[in-house]
């Protein structure tokens, strides 16, 4: 139920620009959908979640932009300006606090301290720097196909595009773990 909650805004925002072909009523419906969703999200879990809080906040700011001036560039910086910040929050949390934000994420994700991924300091910093690039790729590459494709390329790359890097990723962050948390539980 989760997941269709953090995808519902996305989809609906794509479903409007398939059906419309105008990126001012999709933004539109996105700007009502997610902040719906994040309230949602926060009756059904009593948390606030950070990532969600953030997209709700740019969606609304960047998003009125882009209704405000009719000019589609607003909404095209928000997937960036979302991916970049969490890259800049993932690398400061390798500097500061006890420990990084992708061990945190996955330790709060785990039922049971019996389910949680074990490994060593180094490991943990290793994949938050792989979070930290991998954001700062999704966003620039976000910005690349906005000013170089056309609008409806755009659209299709935000919902299909982004969803997939992110999708082939965590197979990669699998992998990655796999090997890497058999290496630590055998020391």
């Amino acid at each position: 139920m989760q997941l269709l909650i953090d995808f519902l805004p996305i989809v609906l925002f794509f479903t409007a620009y398939v059906i419309t072909k105008e990126l001012l009523i999709a933004v539109a419906v996105l700007m009502v959908v997610a902040p719906l969703a994040f309230i949602v999200q926060w009756f059904m879990t009593r948390k606030v979640n950070k990532i969600s809080a953030a997209s709700t906040v740019l969606v609304v700011v960047l998003g009125g932009a882009t209704l405000i001036s009719g000019d589609s560039v607003f909404i095209f910086w928000k997937p960036t300006v979302l991916y970049w910040a969490a890259a800049i929050a993932f690398l400061a949390s390798q500097y500061m606090g006890k420990r990084p934000f992708i061990r945190r994420m996955l330790e709060a994700a785990s039922k049971s301290p019996d389910d949680q991924i074990q490994l060593d300091a180094s490991n943990w910093s290793k994949l938050n720097l792989l979070w930290v690039a991998f954001f700062v790729f999704a966003g620039s590459i976000n910005i690349y196909v906005a000013y170089n494709f056309t609008e409806e390329a755009w659209v299709n790359f935000k919902l299909f595009g982004l969803l997939g890097l992110t999708f082939l990723f965590i197979i990669g962050q699998s992998i990655w773990l796999s090997r890497h948390i058999q290496n630590d539980e055998s020391k």
